[in-house]
């Protein structure tokens, strides 16, 4: 008889640097509330520093398969490089191009292209371990969840309408939605949940500082639980906020956006809670931009595979557009993912971005 070990308690589950979580997930409702709970100490961090750079790269709208603009990661970041007079992702932009590349590593041999796996996500081989780092392993690597990446282009295809908007990303994860809407928008709050995922996105948002600075944009990041229907405001905690930027975040805001947040069943409940109730907050009418996508399943349930997680997505956006009452009411519209690709990913028919429209009732 083989006796299995006990699964240790979710408080001593330790993440460690090559610790993975598949995007292959054996999706189990009743005990969804891993997520909620790591949320509340803060998700496991997994190191992903990067740097935007312009090149010389075409740059053109001639459609969805016209990108050819490298994506890369690097815990170090690579000496600046521009090109062209123009200021970055705004204006002309051809000749004009967006890469995302890494610096030779310790070998001296740098990294060329972009690496993608059998699905179609973003492979990236991180920097061999020092001599001098704990527990040396062969190389490790950061995957890119396809949906920012759609939603990156789709911010950049609507440029001109996003031009000195004030925009909210709800779970930035690394914060590359929330660089790329700086280049177009007046303010950027880039939120997420724990200081060091936070810390994470304040890093790469310095190392891409130029882009924004090009743009006249600025990110703040800072702090936004689901979980809790008010911002903390005390100084003492990191990236918390202050009067006066819940006062502008109110007043000026009209684009939310968030990509591959739709993973488990509670936290897609909390994410479309916390739309609504900034929703009636805001002073403006404003539009939520959400990229998913429809990832496959073995349930227990089922014994088969299914697509849960997206299913609990698309009737919590039927639930959002029955709501009315006395101030605003919700408009779903599926958008076509036809606008050009510039970054380089799958665009798989699986990648799917809606757009909820709150309206004020008259």
């Amino acid at each position: 008889m083989v006796q299995l070990a006990s699964a240790p308690a979710m408080d001593e589950v330790t993440f460690r640097s090559d610790t993975v979580l598949s995007d292959i997930h054996l999706y189990t409702p009743n005990h969804r509330h891993l997520m909620v709970r790591l949320n509340s100490v803060g998700q496991p961090v997994f190191l992903s520093q990067f740097k935007l750079l312009w090149s010389q790269d075409s740059w053109t709208d001639s459609g969805a398969e016209g990108g050819d603009h490298q994506v890369a990661h690097t815990e170090e970041p690579p000496p600046a490089r521009t090109g062209g007079a123009g200021s970055p992702l705004g204006g002309s932009h051809r000749n004009e191009g967006l890469s995302l590349q890494a610096r030779p590593d310790a070998t001296g041999q740098e990294e060329a292209g972009a690496r993608l796996d059998e699905d179609g996500d973003l492979d990236v081989v991180r920097r061999p371990r020092a001599t001098s780092d704990p527990d040396p392993a062969g190389p490790l690597r950061d995957k890119v969840w396809r949906g920012a990446l759609l939603l990156a282009d789709y911010i950049l295809f609507q440029r001109d309408l996003l031009r000195g908007r004030t925009m909210l990303e709800l779970g930035a994860g690394t914060g590359l939605a929330s660089i790329v809407a700086a280049t177009v928008a007046r303010t950027v709050y880039c939120t997420d949940v724990g200081a060091d995922l936070l810390a994470m996105c304040q890093r790469n948002i310095a190392l891409n500082s130029h882009l924004a600075a090009a743009a006249g944009g600025i990110v703040k990041v800072r702090e936004l639980d689901w979980l809790k229907d008010d911002l903390c405001t005390d100084p003492e905690v990191p990236f918390s906020w202050s009067e006066e930027e819940i006062s502008d975040l109110y007043n000026h805001t009209t684009v939310l956006f968030a990509a591959e947040v739709f993973y488990d069943d509670d936290l897609t409940d909390a994410v479309f809670r916390t739309l609504s109730r900034l929703a009636h907050r805001f002073k403006n009418a404003c539009t939520a931009i959400l990229s998913v996508e429809k990832r496959l399943n073995f349930t227990l349930r089922h014994l088969d595979v299914t697509c849960e997680a997206y299913d609990h997505f698309r009737s919590c956006l039927q639930v959002l557009e029955k709501l009315a009452d006395d101030k605003l009411r919700f408009v779903v519209e599926p958008v076509e993912a036809s606008f050009p690709q510039h970054l380089v990913y799958e665009r798989i028919r699986q990648l799917e971005l809606w757009k909820v429209i709150a309206e004020p009732i008259t």
